[in-house]
């Protein structure tokens, strides 16, 4: 041996292996191992002869011929087959290396295969994975980490069945191993191993990022106790060093070293790459690894088939998770998902293992969230076989089963679009199950909990879990519609989103009824029909709706459901045409199907005839043919309607078997006798059984006088005896007609009592054979049908369908959880659902369900009857704040409920705080109120529980009332108790969480509201200030103060806005104005003062005629009202605007006239003279000012001033009001007006001076010498 070169020779290759088979030879027994030490001695010597060597494309080993290479690598198999771990570790290492540092390079089709003529790298790869086997701990992770250096290596490429028996090795370490670490670490193998397979599957390329697998990646499911920290550890160092740090980009220099031929990498194969298609056989075997069950005579409990099975649904979960868009853009992985995944979740939903059913749930998870437009019609049948089965399962669920597909449909949640997916493909799908419908009614029954008297397997905490949980998800459903609607309001796109994608593919799959070439991963932009919009999408869910009523009516009474199918137009009106669909249709009702086709009348039974005609019995057995006949139907009771059936069947069968018997007359004998016999043979009512003698003996001479041979009659009584002639409705009726309906829509009605579900058992049994025919069946039917189009929409409009199917259900679970229980955190998911549906609702114009939704959290704040709040009535009134503040512009008539909370809210607030009630400042009189409000004493404080109980006001409150009633504690009469009173006192304090700066700040927020919103604000307002202040026993201003503030608030809106506003407001003012309470009308008059006045502030162009507008209700009061103190309060009121207002005042003098004209005439000396105190300041002082805007209001000064003239009470007033006509002649004649009229005033400016225009103004000056002159009149006729 040379001491001038190193171990192993000149060539990389033998530098890597020198010192590993120099192990061996050391670690090998000589005589054992004689073979082993000399072969590896001759490599070694071998390569240390050997220079360093150029490339050699077909060789193995770099820097080695392949004779060379191929003899070098001879050592370790041998070294590997001794099965003697002190050789084998050397080995596996030395494989490791070589492996790792892209030394070998070849392309593995088989690692099984053996001989001599098997390439030698083949043959390592087997005999490495022939370790694993041997029971070695070291051997075993020795394996692994080859395994996984193996498939990390770019330039060696391993072809399908040889990742499979890699992929089997890994899975037999971890099945079978002693050790807890390597069987971790088989798990952690097999997960990095799929993820280099798979990720090269979607780029189609081995030059890839690979991520080390994180351990997350890899908790135990199967086995808890392998998740222990020091087993994760060592697990994680494993990979580590396996992969060579936690993540390892093998860059292009370094495949070129031993590049492989890129046809052999990347070649075409039947339209796939060779890649690809090794990933699709993996796949493939995954599934069929997790449908692995006990052969006959087995333990079915056999743990070790349940792990393997576990790790497979676990391994088959993390590739679909990874999946990218190459997996729902290429037909033949989608076909693989549908054929081979889709059955591995069938048959293992037999199964009630729980570990294996949550791993189903999350492979359905996976599916729904990335494959749903590919599987539309799978979806359709698991849907109901996997959740809905359980969620609506109320009386014997499984505690865990059931937390897991209430945590599935919150998953669900968090994509918005999915849940709106579900509803426009199943729920507006006439032959898909309603599956959003069935979630929601499910979600309900679960939350409103075990019915009273009902025997449930539950405990009381594992009910209440449910019922949180389940409100929980009903809230999350809601919450993801209104993220959806804002999402989609947001974007502004109101439409569908078209199908721009042109490729020939797409189409061809848009024709099959595929959805091949739609994405879920982009928000589903893709869809299949420019017919997705809302307004089909109505007319398919109004057409499901009426077509499902008819089948209902059908199940009550088929005649009934026939005639309104045909006069609706859901099918046609023949006979034919019927009894296709009485053939075809599921859903329906198989007695009702006998009963009608039994019937006499003239259609049913030509239906019928039609019916049999159908069918074709041609070269079946007697037997046979009737079992095919009813498995449509079950026969009637009637001996009647089963004659009539047997006998076009016998003409049936006759007909399609014209040799089988003489006449038609024996075939309808016989078959009546066959149903007979099997009435008889299983009917446990019947005691004595027919013999086979007596079925013979009974059909003796039925064939035209002569028997039927007796071996013909005897085989047909031992197929029936032995097999009963089952109807397809022959299933036990399942306690939910709902789930009924939805079975037998999807066919499933009687596959689903095939699968044992009891949840006591962990049985790994096989699913039935006869499930799974139907099931496929089920997919093949639905495949190329246009109704399997997966469509996806972005209309809004949607949303008002879906709440009218689950608006319902929600506001009942919602109530009654809020009602009946104290939980924080079930009733605060109920506030937020009731929040979200207000939110939906409302900005849908759904005015119902929001004012529904509105009034059930207004009745929820107790504020009606404090003495019972709770601390979820206090979060109520914050529901209630909240939705005011985030969706008043929608809220419309629903106004009225927050704001009569608001009003209620605040008297507590002031009950709390001591304030005297409003009460005692409206009971007295104007004259002595003074006197009574000096001798009142304030209220007690009740924080500081003092007497409260002599507070009348106090005690109507704690007595409280109902919602409706307009003032507290009216209708309940007596005293309270000292224990009611601090209950009342102590749910006081639950009101301070809030406080007074959350209720004006929603008043102060109305500037926000949109102006239908503040006229809507405004009139509810209105309403519930009226209510308070026509309570007869507690009268209040609150919302009389909160009318002032919102019109200063808003007093600056556009003038088209704020008209709507002071219409509102100016008929309330009006209405109030003349309540015969003079405290309440005074009160009103100075609010309406302080509008005016702030009004007034505002300058008012030319022409306009608001400030009139605005002043209207003083007039209306004035004319209207019986009381002089209000009207004496309406003149100092307009005197003191005027006065101080004098240079703003436009259009406003003819109200102000109005109302002193009005006052001129009263029968109060005071008001009287008043009144004309003011007159004659504004016309002494202020009569430029009268005529400045319009010259009409000079008439209006000059009527007025007539109403003075006849004044009974001052001489003096009627003279100076006489004095002040002359002077309003005077500055007539002498043309004082021309001055003030704008236009006369604007044509003169403009030279405008036409005889027209002169003959205009002579007309107009004539015009206002008229109230002149006939007030000289009048004032002549007074005189004398």
């Amino acid at each position: 041996m040379s001491y001038s070169q190193p171990l192993g020779g000149a060539s990389r290759a033998g530098r890597v292996l020198g010192p590993y088979l120099d192990r061996i030879i050391k670690n090998a027994a000589w005589r054992k191992h004689s073979t082993l030490v000399a072969s590896c001695k001759s490599i070694l010597d071998l390569l240390e002869s050997l220079p360093e060597s150029p490339p050699e494309k077909t060789s193995p080993l770099v820097g080695l011929s392949t004779s060379d290479a191929d003899a070098a690598l001879r050592p370790l198999i041998l070294a590997l087959d001794t099965a003697s771990s002190k050789v084998a570790e050397p080995a596996l290492d030395a494989a490791h290396r070589i492996f790792s540092l892209s030394l070998l390079r070849a392309e593995i089709e088989d690692a099984s295969a053996s001989g001599d003529s098997a390439p030698v790298v083949a043959r390592l790869l087997g005999s490495v994975c022939a370790c694993g086997g041997l029971g070695e701990e070291s051997l075993e992770l020795g394996m692994l980490r080859v395994l996984v250096a193996a498939v990390r290596s770019t330039v060696v490429v391993l072809r399908g069945e040889c990742l499979v028996q890699i992929v089997k090795s890994c899975y037999n370490v971890y099945l079978g191993s002693q050790s807890a670490v390597n069987q971790l670490c088989a798990k952690t193998a097999l997960v990095q191993i799929l993820m280099i397979v798979f990720a090269r599957v979607e780029a189609d390329g081995v030059d890839v990022t690979i991520k080390t697998a994180l351990m997350a990646d890899v908790s135990d499911l199967g086995d808890k106790s392998l998740n222990d920290s020091n087993l994760v550890q060592a697990a994680r160092n494993f990979i580590n060093e396996a992969m060579g740090g936690d993540e390892v980009e093998v860059t292009e220099e370094k495949t070129r070293e031993c590049e492989v031929g890129e046809g052999d990498v990347g070649g075409d194969a039947g339209g796939m790459s060779k890649i690809r298609e090794d990933g699709f056989l993996l796949f493939k075997n995954l599934c069929k690894f997790s449908m692995k069950f006990a052969a006959p005579g087995e333990n079915p409990e056999d743990p070790l088939l349940l792990r393997g099975k576990v790790l497979s649904l676990e391994l088959l979960k993390m590739v679909i998770e990874n999946a990218g868009t190459f997996w729902l853009l290429n037909e033949r992985f989608l076909w693989a998902i549908k054929q081979y995944l889709c059955l591995s979740l069938l048959k293992n939903s037999a199964l009630s293992v729980m570990t294996i059913f949550q791993l189903l749930c999350s492979i359905f998870m996976v599916l729904l969230l990335k494959f749903r437009s590919g599987l539309k019609g799978e979806i359709g049948i698991f849907f109901p076989m996997l959740v809905l089965r359980v969620l609506e399962n109320v009386l014997q669920p499984s505690f865990l089963q059931k937390m897991t597909v209430l945590n599935l449909v919150e998953k669900m949640c968090q994509d918005p679009q999915l849940i709106i997916d579900i509803f426009v493909n199943y729920d507006c799908d006439v032959e898909a199950p309603n599956i959003f419908e069935r979630i929601v009614n499910g979600l309900l029954k679960t939350a409103l909990g075990v019915p009273a008297g009902s025997s449930t397997t539950l405990s009381a905490a594992q009910d209440a879990t449910f019922q949180t949980e389940s409100v929980k998800c009903l809230a999350t459903i809601v919450k993801c519609m209104g993220t959806w609607m804002d999402q989609q309001l947001r974007i502004g796109d109101f439409s569908t989103r078209s199908y721009d994608i042109d490729h020939a593919t797409e189409n061809s799959n848009a024709i099959n009824g595929e959805e091949g070439t739609s994405m879920d991963y982009d928000l589903h932009t893709d869809t299949n029909s420019g017919l997705s919009d809302a307004a089909s999408l109505e007319q398919r869910r109004a057409y499901k709706i009426e077509f499902q009523k008819g089948l209902s009516l059908f199940n009550r009474k088929p005649s009934r459901g026939i005639e309104f199918l045909i006069n609706t137009k859901k099918i046609g009106g023949s006979p034919e045409e019927v009894a296709s669909f009485l053939k075809n249709t599921t859903g329906l009702n198989a007695t009702m199907i006998g009963d009608f086709l039994g019937e006499r009348d003239e259609f049913p039974l030509k239906v019928m005839h039609a019916y049999v005609d159908s069918l074709n019995f041609e070269r079946m057995d007697f037997g046979e043919a009737i079992r095919y006949l009813l498995r449509g139907f079950r026969l009637p009771g009637e001996a009647q309607k089963i004659d009539r059936i047997m006998e076009k069947f016998a003409e049936r069968y006759c007909k399609c078997n014209p040799s089988a018997f003489v006449s038609a007359d024996t075939a309808y004998v016989l078959a009546y006798s066959v149903i007979m016999l099997n009435t008889d043979a299983h009917n446990s009512m019947v005691k004595d059984k027919m013999s086979k003698s007596d079925f013979i003996r009974n059909n003796r001479g039925i064939d035209d006088g002569k028997d039927l041979p007796e071996d013909y009659l005897g085989s047909l009584y031992d197929q029936i005896v032995k097999n009963e002639i089952k109807m397809n409705a022959d299933t036990p009726a399942p306690q939910n007609k709902q789930a009924s309906s939805i079975n037998k829509l999807l066919g499933l009605d009687n596959i689903l009592n095939l699968v044992n579900w009891k949840q006591t058992e962990e049985k790994a049994l096989g699913a039935n054979d006869m499930l799974i025919k139907h099931i496929q069946e089920q997919f093949k039917e639905k495949s190329g049908k246009l109704e399997s189009m997966f469509y996806s929409i972005t209309d809004t409009a949607i949303l008002r369908f879906m709440m009218e199917v689950c608006w319902a259900p929600m506001m009942a679970a919602f109530s009654v959880t809020l009602d009946q229980s104290d939980d924080k955190a079930a009733t605060s998911q109920s506030l937020l659902g009731f929040r979200y549906s207000v939110h939906v609702t409302s900005f849908m114009y759904m005015q119902t369900q929001r004012d529904a939704f509105v009034t059930s959290v207004a009745k929820f704040t107790y504020l009606h009857c404090a003495a019972d709040m709770k601390q979820k009535n206090v979060d109520a009134v914050k529901a209630i704040m909240s939705i005011a503040i985030e969706d008043g512009n929608y809220l419309q008539e629903a106004w009225e409920h927050v704001l009569t909370c608001l009003s209620r809210f605040e008297h507590l607030l002031l009950l709390g705080e001591g304030a005297p009630p409003v009460a005692s400042f409206f009971s007295a009189s104007i004259p002595d109120s003074d006197d009574k409000l000096q001798k009142s004493t304030l209220a007690p404080n009740l924080k500081k529980k003092g007497n409260a109980l002599q507070n009348p006001a106090v005690m109507a409150v704690v007595r409280g009332g109902s919602y409706d009633s307009a003032s507290v504690g009216s209708n309940i009469s007596g005293l309270v108790s000292p224990e009611q009173i601090n209950n009342f006192i102590s749910n006081i304090h639950l009101l301070d969480q809030i406080g007074s700066f959350e209720l004006n700040h929603i008043f102060a927020h109305s500037q926000r509201l949109n102006g239908d919103a503040i006229v809507a604000f405004v009139r509810a307002l209105c309403k519930v200030s009226m209510a308070e202040l026509q309570s007869p026993t507690d009268p209040r201003v609150f919302s009389l103060t909160k009318i002032v503030e919102i019109a200063h608030y808003n007093m600056n809106r556009i003038r088209l806005v704020w008209s709507r506003i002071w219409s509102v407001l100016s008929e309330f003012f009006v209405s109030v104005g003349l309540s015969e309470n003079l405290s309440v009308a005074f009160f009103v008059m100075d609010s309406l003062r302080q509008l005016a006045m702030k009004f007034l502030e505002r300058e008012e162009l030319a022409n306009y005629n608001f400030q009139n507008e605005f002043l209207r209700p003083f007039v209306v009061i004035m004319q209207k009202s019986t009381s002089s103190e209000t009207r004496e309060l309406i003149v100092r009121c307009i005197s003191q605007m005027v006065l101080s207002r004098v240079s703003n005042v436009k259009s406003g003098w003819k109200s102000v006239f109005m109302v002193f004209t009005i006052a001129a005439a009263d029968e109060r000396k005071t008001i009287v003279l008043l009144t004309f105190e003011t007159m004659e300041k504004i016309v002494r002082d202020y009569f430029p000012y009268i005529t400045e805007t319009e010259t009409t209001t000079f008439t209006d000064c000059v009527k007025c001033l007539i109403a003075f003239t006849n004044s009974k009470f001052n001489n003096d007033a009627s003279l100076n009001a006489i004095a002040f006509l002359r002077f309003c002649a005077v500055k007539l004649a002498e043309g004082g007006l021309v001055c003030y009229d704008k236009n006369i005033e604007c044509n003169h400016a403009n030279g405008d001076v036409s005889e027209g225009n002169i003959s205009n103004y002579k007309d107009n000056h004539i015009y206002f010498w008229v109230p002149l002159l006939a007030g000289k009149d009048i004032v002549e006729v007074c005189q004398n």
